[in-house]
């Protein structure tokens, strides 16, 4: 059966590239019937963050990325806490001294920063082995008498070859290597060592990781053989790129999972979206369910070539899944945006009706509906619309005409004020555009509004809509 695991540090929120990480590893084991693993690791305790862990939880969570075993699922193969586990590595890295694949490094900070030299006005720091020729009576010694001391892999001569499903086969040099280490100062194992042991011994069959790994996976294999273990099956991912330059990063304040959601985007649009970069699919299709996911994903459809997080291309989609919804479920969610953007008492059910298709996150709202309490000031160039055959002067002749014509009017529907506003302009051999375009300016004093002229006619009340109208008039006359 295959088994994917997802394992986040605890550093804070998550950023696209990880949630993209673990909703591959998901579609991966999903799609051919395998278990999903979420471990957390820890191990790096400087960068831990209170709190980090419940957000990685509440992501996947709201992500619909459903994890069979982990630390609050349980499982077989727990804990799936790295921290919780401290001393397997400890023991694992000593039988690789046994076995002549480890050695026991004494040096200090001091001597480690001395071995620095400057290559291209970077700082480059190659551990020089000095250790791995110690006595075994001076180890021994150092030991006794509580010398701090960290475990470093010894890196064999020769070349490592691995294969990895999108980059094909990858030779390197052991040269290239240095002897990293597998237990720190503090006995806590690093990332390199640590997800190696996991990965065994939750029999992780596919590993699904970044392609900056690329670089460290010889060292992972050299462990693996090291131990006598079975390789796992490799899928480097492709960075996700802020631009053609720079990758996504929550350290450059790059936008997380939780910042989009603020944001008012939808998690099911989010995660449709980051399925597709860096993913083609077999189909002619954009918009996926989960399930859809699911039984199409295919490791075959990943690329090699970074891909670019493009915030407008989320927004349209974002816009998609919004008008997909049903509308209860739509006003919901946008009635806190309306109530904090309007307050005059109008129908927000029905200014919801007007805005669910044209909105595409729901932080959008506030901007689409200001006009609603108080007309902003606008410029009566507004009234010029090339396509509605209208300007400044023609909409005074329609304003004078639509006023004293509204007044009159009893029913205040909408089906009732497009037909007598339209028979309005064909008594007075007008366009329609040229009396609904001008009360639509009007009414709104935006370029765009959420609905047409009569519409707002209904939403903004007979009283509003007449004011309003007097007003537009006078600037135009003015």
């Amino acid at each position: 059966m295959i088994r994917t695991r997802f394992a986040p540090s605890p550093t804070g929120y998550m950023h696209i590239g990880n949630l993209r990480t673990a909703l591959y590893e998901f579609l991966i084991a999903k799609s051919q019937g395998g278990k999903f693993i979420l471990r957390i690791e820890d191990t790096d305790q400087a960068r831990y963050v209170e709190g980090a862990t419940d957000i990685i939880y509440k992501t996947l969570e709201m992500s619909g990325i459903t994890h069979d075993e982990g630390p609050d699922v349980g499982g077989d193969y727990g804990p799936y806490v790295q921290s919780e586990r401290k001393n397997d590595y400890i023991e694992y890295a000593k039988q690789l001294i046994e076995k002549g694949e480890a050695y026991y490094c004494f040096c200090t900070k001091e001597r480690l920063e001395s071995l620095r030299s400057e290559v291209n006005g970077e700082s480059i720091t190659h551990y020089d082995r000095h250790c791995l020729h110690l006595s075994k009576e001076e180890i021994e010694n150092n030991l006794k008498n509580g010398v701090p001391f960290v475990i470093r892999q010894k890196i064999k001569d020769g070349t490592t070859t691995f294969h990895d499903e999108v980059y094909g086969d990858i030779t390197v040099d052991n040269s290239e290597m240095e002897d990293q280490i597998l237990i720190k100062a503090d006995g806590y194992p690093t990332y390199n060592f640590a997800n190696v042991i996991d990965d065994h011994l939750m029999n992780i069959t596919h590993v699904v990781r970044g392609s900056e790994y690329l670089s460290s996976t010889p060292k992972y294999n050299l462990l693996y053989e090291a131990f006598g273990w079975e390789i796992p099956t490799y899928i480097h991912l492709p960075a996700v790129m802020k631009d053609q330059h720079n990758k996504l990063s929550k350290r450059n304040g790059d936008a997380s999972f939780q910042d989009l959601v603020a944001k008012g985007y939808l998690p099911k649009a989010i995660i449709n979206y980051i399925a597709l970069l860096g993913w083609s699919p077999s189909v002619n299709q954009e918009i996926f369910t989960m399930d859809e996911l699911i039984k199409i994903f295919d490791i075959k459809g990943l690329s090699k070539s970074p891909a670019i997080f493009d915030i407008v291309k989320l927004t349209w989609m974002n816009g998609e899944y919004i008008k997909m919804m049903p509308f209860d479920e739509f006003y919901e969610k946008a009635e806190p945006y309306l109530k904090e953007s309007v307050r005059s008492g109008v129908d927000l059910k029905m200014l919801a009706g007007f805005i669910q298709t044209r909105i595409g996150t729901f932080r959008d709202i506030a901007e689409m509906v200001d006009f609603v309490d108080t007309l902003p000031e606008y410029s009566v160039d507004l009234y010029t619309h090339k396509k509605m055959k209208t300007n400044p002067e023609i909409a005074v002749s329609s304003l004078k005409l639509s006023i004293p014509f509204l007044k009159e009017i009893e029913e205040w529907t909408n089906e009732n004020l497009y037909a007598k506003l339209v028979e309005l302009a064909q008594a007075n051999e007008m366009k329609n555009g040229q009396i609904l375009w001008p009360v639509r300016t009007a009414l709104s004093g935006k370029p765009t509004s959420p609905c047409g002229a009569t519409e707002l006619c209904v939403l903004l009340g007979k009283e509003e809509t007449i004011k309003r109208l007097e007003k537009g008039l006078a600037m135009l006359e003015g």
